[in-house]
C-alpha cells in the first residue's frame, strides 16, 4: 500500500514537472510572439484615440471599455479559432484573407482623407450632441477596425510558433490576445484621461504641480488631433503593409522588394540613423501603397454610390410622372 502510494505521489510529481515546462514554454513562446507583434501595437494605440476625439469626458472611458470588450472578442472568438483551424487544415489561405483585411484598413484611412478633402466629415459633432446611435454607431466602427489590427497581430503570433503543437498555439494565441489587449486599450485610456489628470494637478497647491497641469491642459487636445491623424495615417501603412507582404508571399515580388530596396539603400547611407530612417522608408512606402490602393476602393466605392443613385433618381421619376 505504501508502495503504491509513493508510487502514485512519484507519478504526480512527474506531471507537475512537464506541466510546469509547458507553462515556461508557452509563457516564453508568448514572450516572442508578443515582442515580434510590438509594431502593430503602436499602429493600434495610433488608431484607436480617433474614436473618442470631440467625446466628453465622461463618455470618455466607457467608449474605450466597449471598444477593448469588442477588442477581445475579436481575439478569442472571431480570429483565434479561424487562424488555428486554417493554420492546421488550410495554411495558404491565411495570406489572402489577411490581404483581404488590409484592402479594408486602406480603403477607411483613404476614405476618411477623401471626407476632409471634401469637407464632410461623418463625424462632425460630438458623439453626446448625436445621441446614444451615434456613439454606438463610432463603437461599431472601431470593433472593425480593430479586427483587422488583431488579425495581423495574432497571425504574427501565430507564425512566430507555427512549428509548436496545437494546443501550444492556441495557449500563446489567448495569452498574446490578453496581453495586446490590455496594453493597448490601458495606454489609450492613460492617453484620453490625461487632460483630466492635468485638471486635478493645476488645482493642487505646488506651482510645479500646477505647471504640469496646466502644460497637460493645454496640451493633450493638440496630442489627440495629432493622435486622432496619425490614426488615419496608420490605415494606411498597415494595410499598405499587410497588401505589399501578401502579393510578395503570392509570387508578385516587384512592390515589396522596391520598398525593402529603398529601406535598404537609406539604412546604409544613413549611418547611425540608419535603423530609424530606414524604418521611416519602409513605412512611407507601405503608406504610399496603402493610399494607392484605398484610393482605387474609394474611387469603386463612389462610383457604385453615384450609379446606384443615378438608378434611384430615374425611378423617383418615373413614379413622379
Amino acid at each position: 500500500m505504501a508502495g503504491g502510494l509513493v508510487a502514485l505521489l512519484d507519478d504526480i510529481a512527474a506531471i507537475a514537472k512537464v506541466a510546469a515546462a509547458s507553462i515556461d514554454d508557452v509563457g516564453a513562446a508568448a514572450g516572442r510572439a508578443s515582442a515580434k507583434a510590438a509594431g502593430v501595437v503602436v499602429d493600434d494605440t495610433a488608431v484607436t484615440p480617433r474614436y473618442v476625439t470631440g467625446v466628453t469626458p465622461e463618455r470618455e472611458l466607457p467608449i474605450i471599455k466597449k471598444i477593448a470588450i469588442g477588442s477581445i472578442r475579436n481575439k478569442l472568438l472571431i480570429i483565434l479559432p479561424v487562424a488555428l483551424l486554417l493554420s492546421q487544415f488550410l495554411p495558404w489561405l491565411l495570406t489572402p484573407i489577411l490581404m483581404l483585411g488590409g484592402t479594408y484598413l486602406a480603403y477607411e484611412g483613404a476614405e476618411k482623407i477623401w471626407e476632409k478633402l471634401a469637407h464632410h466629415e461623418a463625424h462632425a459633432e460630438p458623439v453626446t450632441e448625436v445621441g446614444p446611435e451615434q456613439e454606438q454607431q463610432m463603437v461599431s466602427g472601431a470593433i472593425r477596425t480593430d479586427l483587422i489590427l488583431s488579425a495581423e497581430i495574432m497571425v504574427i503570433a501565430l507564425d512566430d510558433v507555427a512549428s509548436e503543437s496545437f494546443l501550444t498555439r492556441a495557449a500563446v494565441l489567448v495569452v498574446v490576445a490578453v496581453l495586446i489587449t490590455v496594453l493597448v486599450y490601458g495606454v489609450v485610456g492613460l492617453i484620453v484621461k490625461m487632460d483630466d489628470i492635468g485638471l486635478h494637478l493645476a488645482k493642487r497647491e505646488s506651482s510645479g504641480a500646477r505647471r504640469i497641469g496646466e502644460g497637460l491642459v493645454r496640451g493633450m487636445p493638440k496630442v489627440l488631433s495629432f493622435l486622432s491623424t496619425l490614426g488615419i495615417v496608420a490605415m494606411l501603412w498597415v494595410g499598405g503593409h499587410i497588401l505589399l507582404v501578401g502579393a510578395d508571399e503570392l509570387g508578385w515580388h516587384g512592390p515589396y522588394a522596391l520598398v525593402h530596396h529603398a529601406e535598404e539603400a537609406v539604412h546604409d547611407a544613413t549611418g547611425a540613423l540608419g535603423g530609424l530612417l530606414g524604418w521611416l522608408t519602409n513605412t512611407l512606402g507601405s503608406a504610399v501603397a496603402g493610399a494607392l490602393v484605398g484610393a482605387l476602393v474609394v474611387a469603386v466605392v463612389l462610383a457604385v454610390k453615384r450609379a446606384r443613385g443615378g438608378d434611384h433618381d430615374t425611378q423617383d421619376a418615373a413614379a413622379a410622372h
